[in-house]
């Protein structure tokens, strides 16, 4: 199983998308809104390398980036391969 954790804000559209390709591939996912955590979003910058926008995307534990990332990493299966070895 996969575990999912996407950081979100709630006025962000990429957040959304990001959000609505894992439903597609019915993944779940724990969502971690930051719109008003200024201290989460810092620790989020610390763990995502550095990265201060929304979505960042990590796939245990590792960050797989934003919501580009995710689609990149979709149309070119390794989502799909992915979801086969966490089965």
């Amino acid at each position: 199983m996969l575990e999912i954790e996407v950081f979100t804000t709630n006025y962000c559209p990429y957040c959304v998308r990001a959000k609505e390709i894992l439903k597609k591939h019915h993944l779940n996912f724990i969502e971690i809104d930051l719109t008003d955590d200024p201290s989460g979003r810092l620790q989020l910058v610390d763990r995502a390398g550095g990265r201060k926008t929304v979505p960042q995307i990590f796939i245990n534990n590792q960050h797989i980036g934003g919501c580009d990332d995710l689609i990149e990493l979709e149309q070119s299966g390794q989502l799909q391969e992915l979801m086969a070895q966490a089965n």
